[in-house]
């Protein structure tokens, strides 16, 4: 293995940021209280709960009241579509996309095998939907219209403004999965009328096992986990303060450096890119290289296993992905590059490289220059040619 390890599998997860552990340490010791709890114990808890609420909404530009605290993403995506349909039973009608997200997709799925009807609007070669087509897909059974901000395989992002807009027009719930987005670009609650959002803490340099759902006031859900009167009843369960705290302080991290952020990270992802393009036998790009997220690249090396590809990476100490942190035990090919008409030849060959503010353009030197090697290599025992 290599000297130096270089993880760049940051859309899988992230690492702790030090002033993020830092943040969560008092609550491990001396600020052990219940936040529901009326002595000063809790009082004194709920203070930082109260302001951990108040930095996540200034994140996404929204209230504090519209954030509630969940486990995860995926229970942030599941008590969205679930409230709504709950809240709704008159209407059978799904709309999502063909490249979402499993916590997304693998739901829908499940609600189409009891009787939703389900929708799963195409993306083009650049891994783009067609806002023409959400349109003729609405009719008055739509119950919600699921999308997410940005993909996270490609990176890709969709026209979320222009959605939420049309979907609002018809009076109907949108709920946008913006694990991958948020931290990363602008995302303002007040001018995109989106109804429910989700955001996953271990994207964003918290902890795993804390997420955010926003839910827009006025927006009616019913709760996926019943019991006490936590999140003003909309999700029971005592809070997890210690990394409600973390997440809190990685989203004022996210928020004071997001324009520099996207800068600098995505100087690194470009260079990253540019390097193995010129300099590798057979690569593409896959996605919309004028849309998508500053840290992420997904590139494709003809002819070569991507699985291959990463187990020779990790072998020399370099984390990178062929797609959802949560599919990696499958070896079907990824959905979303299926979606977008990857040819046969390059889908199996396809390489996510994800960064973060901590990657350096050393780590850029030593992935390029060992991604090349393996690549020549990997080359010399491929049986597939053009010929």
């Amino acid at each position: 293995m290599s000297e130096r390890t270089v993880y760049a599998d940051n859309n899988a997860t992230t690492m702790v940021a030090p002033e993020v552990k830092d943040e969560m340490m008092p609550f491990f010791t001396d600020l052990y209280g219940n936040p529901s709890s009326m002595h000063i114990f809790g009082g004194q808890v709920k203070k930082h709960l109260d302001l951990a609420r108040e930095k996540v909404a200034s994140l996404i530009n929204a209230e504090p009241s519209e954030i509630i605290f969940t486990s995860c993403g995926t229970e942030s995506d599941n008590t969205a579509i679930n409230g709504i349909l709950t809240a709704n039973p008159g209407k059978k009608h799904i709309i999502t996309t063909r490249v979402e997200h499993p916590a997304v997709k693998n739901l829908c799925q499940t609600h189409a095998s009891n009787g939703y009807r389900v929708t799963e609007l195409s993306v083009d070669k650049k891994g783009q939907v067609d806002l023409d087509e959400l349109r003729e897909s609405l009719d008055e059974d739509t119950a919600i219209v699921s999308m997410m901000w940005a993909n996270n395989e490609t990176g890709v992002i969709f026209p979320i403004d222009e959605a939420a807009q049309l979907v609002k027009s018809k009076g109907i719930p949108f709920h946008t999965d913006a694990v991958q987005a948020a931290g990363k670009i602008t995302i303002d609650a007040k001018k995109t009328p989106f109804d429910l959002l989700a955001i996953s803490g271990h994207k964003l340099h918290a902890p795993k096992g804390i997420g955010v759902l926003f839910v827009r006031k006025g927006t009616s859900i019913s709760p996926l986990i019943v019991g006490g009167h936590q999140e003003s009843g909309r999700r029971a369960g005592t809070e997890n303060i210690p990394y409600i705290a973390g997440l809190g302080k990685a989203c004022e991290i996210a928020l004071q450096n997001i324009n520099n952020e996207k800068v600098d990270v995505g100087k690194l992802r470009d260079r990253l890119e540019r390097e193995l393009l010129e300099k590798a036998i057979d690569a593409s790009v896959n996605g919309d290289i004028n849309n998508r997220l500053p840290n992420t690249t997904n590139i494709s090396f003809k002819y070569i296993e991507g699985e291959s590809i990463l187990l020779l990476l990790s072998a020399q100490g370099i984390a990178a992905s062929s797609g959802s942190a949560c599919t990696s035990g499958s070896l079907e090919p990824s959905h979303v590059l299926r979606a977008m008409g990857v040819p046969f030849t390059r889908v199996h060959g396809s390489v996510r490289f994800s960064l973060s503010r901590f990657n350096t353009d050393e780590d850029i030197s030593i992935i390029v220059d060992k991604m090349l090697a393996i690549e020549k290599r990997l080359r010399e025992i491929s049986p597939f040619t053009d010929d």
